[in-house]
């Protein structure tokens, strides 16, 4: 729950951080180049997600229409190019330096490999593993068939 909150608080914080690292900017290398330098960053996320995103937008689509997230798993690298693309696309030079970034192969697949790792982790420490429940002796008891009741609704199958 912790980690929720700093995430919104740095989603709320970031409009006025990127205005802030603008204004150093502009600064620095005047308004005229700080302003192209984030239409250049927003085209280049335009056309990150127009050629090499295109593709893996629609196939992202149909998974996730067929609830196959084991195809997902095997393709993070083209989902942190879609990561990059919407980065890019974002006016700010933080969210472009980070959308430049994931654009580097390596780093992009260190990354992709450090996020799958995780959320096996997670999956694996939150039960999410095979399905089985292992209980101890005296936690169950044997039950008679007969005396089970059926408490699927109508349309559900065996």
């Amino acid at each position: 729950m912790i980690t929720a909150k700093w995430l919104l608080f740095a989603l709320l914080a970031m409009p006025a951080v990127e205005l802030a690292v603008f204004i150093v900017m502009a600064a620095a290398i005047g308004l005229g180049p700080a302003f192209l330098l984030l239409v250049g960053m927003s085209l280049t996320g335009a056309l990150v997600l127009r050629y090499a995103g295109g593709g893996h937008i629609e196939r992202y689509r149909a998974t996730l229409g067929e609830n196959r997230i084991a195809s997902l798993q095997a393709d993070a690298s083209g989902f942190l190019t879609l990561v990059a693309g919407i980065l890019l696309l974002l006016p700010g030079f933080i969210t472009g330096l980070m959308g430049l970034m994931l654009l580097i192969p390596p780093l992009r697949l260190w990354l992709g490999k450090t996020i799958l790792s995780a959320i096996q982790r997670h999956a694996q420490t939150a039960g999410g593993g095979d399905g089985v429940v292992d209980l101890k002796p005296g936690e169950w008891r044997q039950v008679p068939e007969e005396r089970l009741t059926d408490q699927r609704t109508p349309g559900e199958k065996r």
